[in-house]
């Protein structure tokens, strides 16, 4: 995709520095953030940490912390749909969606 980040932390892609993402817009839709994730929500929190290896629930999981129940299917889904082994490693899917995310200025 022609970027990379220099020593700086600063990303520079083919046609030189790629400009600075925005700043997050505020969300109509409530975030349930760790520190107040309690029962169900919490425990789907954990569910996604599970499967994904990390810490960070990311903002786009937050999204559903209403409803745990979806939650949990749509962690299921992304995993079967996006990230199973087929013409693409995982690894190369997450860089491709983050590119576009990044293109796109989602927050996400």
């Amino acid at each position: 995709m022609g970027s990379e980040v220099t020593g700086k932390g600063k990303t520079v892609g083919a046609n030189g520095p790629l400009p600075a993402a925005p700043a997050p817009a505020p969300t109509k839709i409530r975030i349930t953030e760790d520190a107040e994730a309690t029962g169900e929500t919490a425990a789907a929190y954990d569910y996604w940490r599970a499967g994904a290896g990390r810490q960070q629930v990311p903002g786009i999981i937050k999204c559903f912390g209403a409803r745990p129940d979806f939650l949990r299917q749509v962690v299921d889904f992304s995993n079967t749909v996006h990230f199973s082994e087929g013409h693409l490693a995982r690894r190369h899917k997450e860089m491709i969606a983050t590119y576009v995310s990044y293109l796109n200025r989602c927050p996400y």
